[in-house]
């Protein structure tokens, strides 16, 4: 993606429409593209968009929770994955900015950074492999 690796500057202000209700719509918009086992639940953090957290619920069927305050470890995938956006996009970025096809491109550069377990394999690699590839040998 253009511009990635280079110096961090803000590039805008605080995305608009970050609302309660602009959240509620833009999960329920997108959670529909995810396979059905990762639409069964959602952990968010103590924010004020989530006030709309009911009518998500019934909208979308997926099960909420929140984290306790100031317990980050409760959300570790979130975290973890806020970390890796940010060598992307500086906190504050407006992603408006980007076309939906960066957005994408960023996507599967995370998707596809090797990890620890299996063997050093990126998440698209040790999905489709066969599960005697990665099982643990005796």
């Amino acid at each position: 993606m253009e511009g990635h690796g280079g110096p961090r500057a803000n590039n805008g202000p605080a995305l608009a429409g970050h609302g309660a209700e602009a959240v509620r719509d833009a999960i329920a918009t997108s959670v529909t593209t995810l396979p059905e086992q990762l639409r069964k639940s959602l952990t968010w953090d103590q924010g004020a968009e989530m006030a709309q957290h009911p009518r998500l619920r019934i909208d979308t069927g997926i099960e909420i929770y929140f984290a306790d305050p100031h317990s980050p470890w409760q959300r570790g995938t979130n975290e973890n994955t806020n970390g890796l956006l940010r060598q992307y996009f500086p906190k504050g970025t407006d992603l408006s900015r980007h076309s939906p096809s960066d957005l994408d491109a960023v996507a599967t550069g995370i998707s596809r950074r090797c990890s620890l377990a299996p063997r050093w394999s990126s998440a698209p690699r040790s999905w489709w492999a066969p599960r005697s590839w990665w099982a643990p040998r005796s």
